[in-house]
């Protein structure tokens, strides 16, 4: 069996698509094909099925991805065989919602770097539930998210710590606005999100329904930054992790605003496939994100 096999199957998984894989492996997708159809013979499985005008991967596909993933990471781990940590090489994929990476993650990237400088990162971005979907179908080695729970039998999932949620808007707001307690009103201002699937705008839209508060439309931007300088400029209100906008509070470029909400924390892990190996470059990480003592 080709190593080379193997590795074109994960590349499909973690780009997506026949066609990007090519890309990134810098073959023609028919080779890209051809490799997947040889495979698929040596292993008298289909590994691929056709949905739609989509390639998705397959229950057999599926339950063979742990042996594949142990395969790669046991040639990886031989390569690495009697190296320190400042030798290892490889990638690591990691998904990390954009808020946690960006506003906590710079100090345990930059201290990864440093002591593993050989492994190439791969960061994606998604939402947490498609973070738990990549998880489990192996596309990423580990995530780092929001608890969503549901993870079932197939993660094993470490709490990290946990976060405030706020709601906040602009210090020029009027008065009416600032309202997010009493029941029944209609506001004509909008909400700023960045990913309506967030599990913190769920929960604000939650909150919102069952206190009768209707807001006039949603307005989805490109990074918190962007809703940051959109609420500045009284655009909407957002309901943010409170470490996303703890300089502008302290600064009093925005305000907080009340809400009724009982629970206002959420909880952040870290999850991997139970069938995964721990390689050196996922172990290093898996400690430095036990050893950083979250921002709230």
């Amino acid at each position: 069996m080709e190593l080379k096999y193997l590795n074109t199957f994960k590349t499909i998984l973690e780009t997506g698509s026949f066609q990007k894989a090519a890309e990134r492996l810098n073959y023609a997708q028919s080779t890209i094909t051809l490799q997947v159809q040889l495979l698929e013979q040596e292993l008298s499985v289909k590994l691929f099925e056709k949905i739609g005008r989509k390639m998705e991967l397959s229950q057999a596909g599926k339950e063979l991805l742990p042996y594949i993933d142990a395969v790669l990471a046991a040639v990886e781990q031989m390569e690495n065989y009697g190296k320190g940590e400042h030798k290892m090489t490889g990638t690591l994929s990691i998904a990390i919602p954009e808020t946690l990476l960006s506003y906590q993650m710079p100090q345990v990237l930059k201290t990864f770097r440093k002591m593993a400088p050989s492994i190439k990162l791969s960061l994606q971005t998604p939402n947490c539930y498609e973070i738990r979907e990549k998880i489990i179908n192996g596309v990423v080695d580990l995530g780092v998210h929001y608890d969503i729970g549901g993870y079932g039998s197939s993660l094993i999932v470490e709490k990290l710590g946990y976060y405030d949620l706020v709601l906040v808007g602009s210090t020029e707001l009027d008065m009416k606005e600032q309202d997010f307690i009493t029941k029944g009103q209609r506001k004509d201002i909008c909400l700023l999100t960045m990913d309506k699937n967030s599990l913190y705008h769920k929960v604000f839209n939650d909150y919102l329904r069952t206190s009768d508060i209707s807001l006039n439309g949603e307005m989805e931007l490109v990074s918190t930054e962007a809703i940051k300088r959109s609420v500045i400029g009284n655009i909407g209100v957002s309901y943010l992790p409170r470490f996303t906008v703890a300089y502008e509070l302290e600064q009093g470029i925005i305000q907080e605003l009340s809400t009724s909400i009982q629970n206002r924390k959420i909880g952040a892990v870290c999850s991997y496939h139970k069938n995964k190996w721990i390689s050196p470059a996922m172990d290093l990480f898996v400690r430095l994100l036990r050893e950083q003592k979250p921002t709230k």
